[in-house]
Parts: C-alpha cells; structure tokens; sequence
C-alpha cells in the first residue's frame, strides 16, 4: 500500500487526467490515464477512483476507435461493476458503453438502468455515469421512443449539480429524445451551455449534430452554417484523432457535395516547419546526405530534426513516418 503523500500524489494525477479528458484533449488524456495504470497497476486507489480511471480510460478508447484496447478493460472493470454505490455505477456504466458500441444495445441498455440503480443513494455526479444519457441513445436507436422521462430526470439532475458540461450534456439528451420539433432549440442551448467552459470533445459533437439537423431544411444559409460548424469540428476530430467522429463529419460534409480535409493529427500539428519539411523528405525516402543537400542544412541538423519528430510522434524510426505523415498528405 502507498504510503498517505504517494497516494496523494496519484490521486491528484488521476483527477488532473480526467480534468484533461473533459476539456477535449482525448490524446494527453489517454497518455496521462495509460501512464498512471501502467505504473500502479490500479494499486493506491479506492474502488471509486479505480472505476474512475478504467472508465476513463474506456471512454478515451472508444472517442478514438480503439475497440480492441477499450474492450480488453472490460476484464478490470468487471468486479468493479458487480459491487454497490459509486464505483459499481461508474464501473457499469462504462461496461454499459463498451456494450452500446460493440453493438449489443439491449445489453446495454440494461447495464444501464442497472448503473442507474447502483447509483440510487449515492453521490455520483451526472456527467460522471450519465446513465439516463446513454439508457436515451441507445433506445432510440432501437426504434424505442419511450424515453422522455428518462430525458427529462438527466435534466433536472444536471441543473442539480450547477455543473455546465452537465446541464449542455443533458440538453443533448433531450434533444436526442424530442419529438416535438424542438431539437435544434435544445441543441443551440445546450451549446451555450458550454459558453466559457473548455469542453472541446462535447462542443465538437454538439456542433455536427446541429450541423445535421440544419442540413434538413436544405436552405442555402442552414447550409453554409452547417459547413462552417463541421469544418471546425473537423479538425478538432482529426487533430485528437477521434476517428467514429471524424468519420461521421466526413459523412455529412459529403452530402453537402463538400470534400473532408486530410487530417492533422494532433501530434503532427506540434512539429516546428523545419521539423516536418526533414519528416516528410525522409517518408519519401530520402537520405539524411540528400534531405541535407535539399535543405541546404547540416547532416547533423537532418539528424538533430528528425530525433525530435521520432520523439513528437511516438515512433522509432523512418518506417513509422509514412503512415503517420501519409494521412496528412
């Protein structure tokens, strides 16, 4: 067992992480949660802030595409799911997550009225195991429409809290349950919600689902709307690589006869000029004597550049450069 001032400090690494991954920067979120399992390996935790890091980490994987990765935590989570109060919330509902898009909706949706129950009693914010959000997705994808009421407890759970990302989620709920023609007002509020909260990741989404909806009406000025908010959420997507949401802006700047941008990623975006130009010589395959010669720069410079891009990028060699650069070119 750590000793009172080592688990203070992985608590307070924890909680910095989850900061991070609520204000959208899913890449550092997911180093920062990795690090902390890999150096712990969950020890120095109580069970609610284990189930906070698995779901976390969870969440992490499933904004970026990671199924493989997101599912193989299902093995931790698991007891943590079976035991009462908040950790058992927070451990069900991500395993209710990971069953939604692993396309098992009916179990999801009783994983998450079961996370509901486990939360009854206990203080588990709403934007924490949003479970009534997820239970709404999830049946009205199934064709169900009986969700209002659920929609409508999120809501007033949020104002609750006085949480801002609470309240804009939960505006996001309701807007998913309407039926009545008032989703693009409930959209719109809930992405004032989000006025002076760094929310990145919650914005981005909010921003193609208005986007969606103003592409419905076929209206020129809906439209140049629509393209305006996609190509924002765009590349906020592409840098944070966040590809099940890239992928669905893609699809609706195509309808709109639009061609998608090729994506920055993030860690590409931190390379200085000088940087990338040595990186993209060298992914053409260049030597480091020709990419001197082309840059009129010393073969020590060529050297020094490209451990710096090794070093950005999280690869070792040349060899990693071309499918990293490649989805930029």
């Amino acid at each position: 067992m750590p000793d009172t001032e080592e688990r203070s400090s992985v608590v307070a690494r924890l909680g910095l992480a989850c900061a991070v991954l609520r204000a959208g920067q899913v890449n550092v979120a997911q180093h920062q949660l990795t690090e902390l399992a890999d150096e712990t390996r969950y020890g120095g935790f109580d069970d609610v802030e284990r189930a906070t890091l698995l779901a976390a980490l969870v969440d992490c994987r499933l904004a970026r595409g990671e199924l493989a990765e997101a599912d193989a935590l299902s093995d931790p989570l698991a007891p943590l799911a079976r035991l009462g109060g908040a950790a058992g919330a927070i451990a069900t509902f991500s395993m209710a997550e990971l069953a939604a898009v692993l396309d098992d909706p009916e179990h999801a949706i009783a994983l998450y009225l079961a996370a509901g129950e486990r939360a009854a009693g206990h203080d588990v914010p709403p934007d924490i195991a949003p479970w009534r959000a997820g239970a709404v997705l999830t049946m009205v994808r199934t064709g169900r429409r009986d969700v209002q009421e659920l929609a409508l407890d999120h809501h007033q759970e949020a104002l609750g809290s006085g949480s801002p990302y609470a309240v804009s989620m939960a505006l996001r709920t309701l807007a998913t349950a309407n039926a009545d023609g008032r989703r693009l007002a409930l959209l719109r509020e809930a992405r004032a919600a989000l006025d002076g909260v760094v929310a990145a990741r919650l914005a981005a989404q909010i921003d193609t689902d208005i986007a969606g909806l103003l592409m419905l009406s076929h209206d020129p000025g809906n439209e140049a709307e629509a393209v305006r908010l996609l190509r924002s959420a765009e590349l906020y997507a592409g840098r944070q690589e966040l590809w099940p949401l890239r992928s669905r802006i893609d699809r609706l700047l195509e309808r709109l006869g639009m061609k998608p941008r090729p994506v920055q990623s993030e860690a590409v975006a931190t390379l200085t000029q000088a940087e990338r130009r040595v990186a993209e010589l060298a992914a053409d395959g260049l030597t480091n004597r020709l990419i001197a010669e082309r840059l009129e720069v010393s073969i020590k410079a060529v050297e020094w550049h490209l451990s710096r891009v090794y070093r950005k990028l999280g690869i070792q060699s040349r060899r990693g450069l071309v499918p990293t650069l490649g989805a930029t070119a």
